[in-house]
């Protein structure tokens, strides 16, 4: 899942980005309201974390030109301001949650998951496909019960696929959304990936539909 957060305040943007790429995210970072602007026009991103009190442009004007470009990602804003009427701006501007500065990272964290969990149509917090289980809030695969460690990428892949599991996700789509902006993409490191992932979970979950990409889904009984 690629995430961008959108924070002028240069520590607090570094805890943020810090704590979501613990948490196995790709992230992406600006400073102010027209990078973030810009960013959130031309990159697909699965959630994006805003601050309202941004220079050049305000969190609200820049969520409004996302929504007037159709732009559909979930966005959490974040901002120093409790006033009722600043949080009614923010969800009238196109806003799904908020969160009111000071804030704990561990709440912060729980509601990016609630946000692409119900982004995709999910529950819980706990993803199954077949007898795999992938636990969003520890970043934790386990298989049959059995725990399989995973690298940051290889998570990323199939965390990406199993949010969307029963839908073909294309070698495009899943380099757009697994590598942050600064990462030396190639389309071709995919296929590794998806062959690292098959050998370490020992179980057919996910199919390689030919000339279209890849789709997860529970292997069928026997």
């Amino acid at each position: 899942m690629r995430l961008l957060v959108v924070e002028d305040d240069k520590d607090l943007n570094r805890q943020i980005v810090t704590a979501l790429e613990n948490a196995g995210y790709a992230v992406d970072k600006a400073f102010d309201g027209e990078e973030g602007l810009y960013l959130g026009e031309t990159e697909p991103y699965d959630a994006v974390i805003l601050d309202l009190g941004l220079p050049k442009v305000d969190g609200v004007t820049v969520l409004q030109g996302w929504r007037r470009a159709e732009k559909t990602m979930p966005v959490l804003i974040l901002t120093a301001r409790d006033r009722w009427s600043d949080k009614v701006s923010g969800f009238d501007a196109g806003a799904d949650d908020y969160v009111v500065k000071p804030f704990h990272i561990e709440e912060l964290l729980a509601r990016v998951r609630a946000l692409l969990r119900r982004a995709a149509g999910h529950a819980t917090s706990e993803l199954t496909c077949g007898p795999v289980r992938l636990d969003t809030r520890a970043s934790r695969v386990v298989v049959d019960g059995n725990p399989v460690k995973l690298t940051s990428h290889e998570y990323r892949l199939l965390a990406y696929l199993m949010h969307h599991q029963g839908r073909v996700v294309s070698r495009t789509e899943l380099v757009e959304h697994l590598y942050d902006q600064d990462f030396d993409r190639d389309s071709n490191t995919i296929e590794v990936f998806v062959g690292r992932l098959r050998k370490k979970l020992g179980v057919e979950i996910i199919e390689t539909v030919r000339g279209l990409g890849y789709i997860a889904a529970a292997p069928a009984k026997v």
